[in-house]
């Protein structure tokens, strides 16, 4: 009999034969526990993934087989187990003649721990439970060590099949915390790799030593003769037992891909990008909701969202914080990559199951990576500097060019989350960003804003100059200085003076007044790394010349004259350009 709906009711699955079947898995886990046949295994140490050995084997399977809309959503709860359980077994490192189990590895489903109900089968259903859909790892897991040649210790067959899985290939190996195991032996010192595509789930194992040769074995797909007594398991999205007590909880689920917004710092472009393109059924993940709590600063504009989910403590938190923390160096780096962790940890644990496609907030972006909350989803970033791999060349550059500068060298990013930066920009669908410099270095993958220029009166031009920056070396203060030497040209330097006191003491300068912009001959910001410029776009609204580098992002248009970084002979002929256009600018001695 192979539909429920010909069952009689009592034979149906209640809530008294659940009761049934989980007291009887706990006193099989206690037996599991004082009378373990091969001894109690422990986890495995984890290396960073080498990538060089040789491959033992390898084993793919697709993570969303069916295209049945009901399906879809215990298909994605699915696919978030099989995230938090890869990322508890890649870079696993298993030796010659120990013995791996997958429980040892892996703790026990549940919602804390980033679990999502999913497909689990269970007495001849495929119902919603926490941890669901384990058994797609563990079947690639014994497919591989079956090619690899391992010893197979402990394997269990599922006792219904489920369409699409290697169960009629005779390669399935079932689960349940934690008295089903799957534990094998490995003949040769190896690694795990355990990763989530766009589409697959991919196993591989490479021997860290002497190893056979090359055996890479793809699934194959089920029979398509199977014996009678073998029926296909139902599935409690489309079964229609509407009367069993398990129904609801799945059919209750979304049955569409949504998208999860996930954003930190507010860029007006940015948040009109998001206003365009999200979906009712969307998620925004932001520090806080604006609408709700009427403060701070992240001003995203939250409406039309299915779901908003804000972290006020972390806010206040990392406010308290950021108040104590340094102008600059080394110490305030590592305080802010530290808090960009935490919010990103918050975030991956709140991001939908069923969110498919995740726009994200680069700040965040290497840390989901790390976490494995971006694997098996399409994502989106949204560009808000250089990328740390290409910042910190750009800072070597500078360095070169300014010697013995602190502020230039004075920190540097651990190379594994550059690596996770890196990796996860290459993987990135689209580069979202107004930044031109950003844009170049995305190529096709591009999709640039335009930026937003404020609403502000326009200004008479005049004699004086702004640098509208703290006075760093990566903001094009030493070039600035070196440009001004000899001219009789006033300076107003809006930021505090970070390279030490005196610094500007061979310029003419100025304090800013309460409107600086007044009387100005240009705007001078000759940045070797600006991600945000949002003052020299403000002087280009007042109808202000704007001298600035290709670093500064703002691209070809009017009023914008670009020097390259580093030079200060052209900075300094820029300078005198504008000056002497400047209708109450008197002559100016160019010599030094």
């Amino acid at each position: 009999m192979n539909d429920l709906r010909d069952l009689p009711d009592e034979k149906q699955p209640t809530r008294w034969r659940a009761l049934v079947f989980n007291s009887k898995a706990w006193l099989l886990r206690l037996r599991r526990w004082l009378h373990d046949p091969h001894g109690r295994p422990g986890p495995l140490p984890r290396n960073a993934i080498a990538g060089d050995g040789r491959m033992l084997a390898e084993s793919r399977s697709l993570l969303y087989p069916s295209a049945v809309a009901a399906e879809f959503a215990l298909q994605a709860g699915k696919v978030q187990n099989l995230r938090a359980a890869a990322a508890c077994l890649h870079g696993r490192v298993l030796r010659a003649g120990e013995l791996f189990s997958f429980w040892a590895n892996v703790p026990r489903p549940a919602a804390r721990r980033g679990f999502a109900p999913g497909r689990e089968l269970r007495e001849g259903c495929v119902i919603p439970n926490i941890g669901g859909g384990l058994c797609q790892l563990t079947n690639a897991l014994y497919d591989a060590a079956l090619t690899a040649g391992f010893e197979i210790v402990e394997r269990h067959a599922h006792s219904r099949r489920v369409p699409g899985s290697m169960a009629a290939a005779g390669r399935d190996a079932t689960i349940f915390w934690n008295y089903v195991d799957l534990r094998f032996r490995a003949t040769v010192d190896c690694q795990l790799e355990v990763h989530l595509t766009r589409s697959e789930l991919r196993i591989a194992m490479r021997a860290i030593s002497a190893a056979p040769d090359v055996k890479v074995s793809v699934p194959r797909a089920p029979a398509s003769v199977r014996p009678a007594e073998d029926h296909p398991a139902e599935s409690c999205e489309t079964c229609g037992v509407t009367g069993c007590f398990r129904n609801p909880s799945a059919t209750s689920l979304p049955q569409a891909a949504t998208t999860a917004w996930v954003v930190d710092a507010w860029w007006p472009e940015h948040d009109t990008y998001m206003a365009a393109h999200r979906q009712p059924g969307d998620t925004l993940l932001v520090p806080l909701d604006r609408r709700r709590w009427r403060a701070g600063p992240y001003r995203w504009d939250s409406r039309g969202f299915a779901r908003v989910r804000s972290a006020p403590l972390f806010v206040l938190r990392r406010s308290l914080i950021s108040r104590r923390l340094s102008a600059q160096g080394a110490a305030r780096q590592r305080a802010l990559l530290e808090m960009d962790a935490q919010l990103a940890r918050l975030c991956a644990r709140r991001i939908p199951c069923t969110a498919l496609h995740v726009v994200v907030s680069q700040n965040l972006l290497p840390f989901l990576w790390q976490s494995g909350a971006l694997a098996g989803r399409t994502f989106d970033v949204l560009m808000t500097r250089l990328p740390l791999a290409e910042l910190q060349s750009q800072l070597d550059r500078a360095a070169a060019r300014w010697p013995g500068v602190a502020t230039l060298t004075d920190f540097r990013a651990d190379p594994a989350l550059v690596a996770a930066e890196s990796a996860a920009l290459a993987e990135a669908r689209r580069w979202i960003t107004p930044h031109h410099a950003l844009a170049r270095l995305a190529g096709p993958r591009a999709l640039l804003l335009d930026w937003h220029l404020p609403n502000v009166p326009l200004r008479v031009p005049g004699p004086r100059l702004i640098f509208p920056a703290s006075t760093l070396a990566r903001k094009g203060a030493l070039e600035l200085r070196e440009a001004l030497s000899g001219l009789p040209a006033t300076l107003i330097p809006t930021g505090p003076v970070l390279e030490g006191d005196g610094f500007w003491q061979q310029c003419l300068t100025q304090p800013p007044g309460a409107d600086s912009l007044a009387g100005t001959a240009a705007v001078v910001l000759p940045a070797w790394v600006e991600n945000q410029p949002r003052r020299l776009l403000t002087a280009l609204a007042a109808g202000l010349p704007v001298i600035c580098t290709p670093a500064c992002g703002l691209g070809p248009r009017p009023g914008v004259i670009t020097v390259p970084e580093g030079d200060s002979a052209a900075l300094r002929a820029a300078i005198l350009s504008c000056l002497s256009q400047s209708p109450s600018c008197p002559p100016l001695s160019t010599h030094g």
